[in-house]
């Protein structure tokens, strides 16, 4: 008997130890197993598993896992980093040769402003500190998938952002077959309801950009409720 237990960190027999969870709950079916639920550690995922499913990961493999993550994402910050760099090196090279005397900043302009909400606190943390090392403005508030759309209005109004990022958890439920029904998600429907507050607020997609959903999410109904980007197509995993 596994003994599971919450905040254990376990992966799912059947997908192959695909991806990394954390159990947040767990339940008794009508048969009276253990139903665990679950959060993914470096996804956008909530899902549901059958104790007997599970296999519980050892300190050592999930140093490995956190280690492969957070280098993965170095990697990638230095990319864009270096990437902008030479961009800008470009750009101040050309203007040189018609003017001596110029302001950066005139040239590159100013970052907008970011409004994150994130159902996720751990997640949001990680964003955060991303942000940061990339020199982005950036507001960050965890508020809970469900209270989202009810939160999102008076954010908007207190930082007037350029950006909106609307994260949290999602999943397509087990047994359900349309994927463009937003009531087979188990968050879905609060990132729709956020973006069409957001748009209420504000109509204009150049004045507001706004980023909606989690992994699994209903992508269709997110952008059809005015998100100029959403989550995820075909339902990928991100991290």
């Amino acid at each position: 008997m596994m003994n599971l237990k919450v905040g254990d960190l376990v992966g799912r027999r059947s997908y192959g130890l695909d991806v990394l969870f954390r159990v947040m709950g767990i339940i008794r079916s009508r048969r009276r197993s253990k139903i665990a639920i679950l959060k993914g550690i470096n996804f956008r995922i909530i899902a549901d598993a059958p104790e007997a499913d599970l296999y519980r990961f050892p300190l050592n493999r999930i140093k490995d896992y956190n280690r492969s993550f957070n280098d993965k994402i170095t990697k990638m910050i230095a990319k864009i980093m270096g990437e902008r760099k030479e961009k800008n090196k470009r750009a101040m090279d050309h203007m040189k040769n018609f003017s001596d005397s110029f302001n950066e900043e005139e040239i590159f302009g100013r970052s907008g402003k970011i409004l994150h909400i994130d159902g996720d606190e751990e997640y949001l943390d990680v964003c955060l500190k991303t942000y940061k090392q990339l020199k982005m403005k950036v507001i960050g508030k965890r508020i809970a998938e469900s209270e989202q759309p009810k939160a999102v209005i008076d954010l908007l109004k207190e930082y007037a952002p350029d950006i909106l990022v609307i994260t949290g958890h999602d999943g397509f439920l087990k047994e359900k077959e349309d994927f463009k029904n937003v009531e087979n998600y188990r968050n879905s429907i609060y990132f729709v309801e956020a973006v069409k507050k957001a748009r209420q607020y504000e109509s204009s997609m150049d004045e507001l950009v706004i980023f909606a959903g989690g992994c699994q999410s209903c992508y269709e109904e997110i952008l059809d409720a005015g998100a100029n980007f959403a989550s995820s197509p075909h339902r990928v995993l991100m991290e």
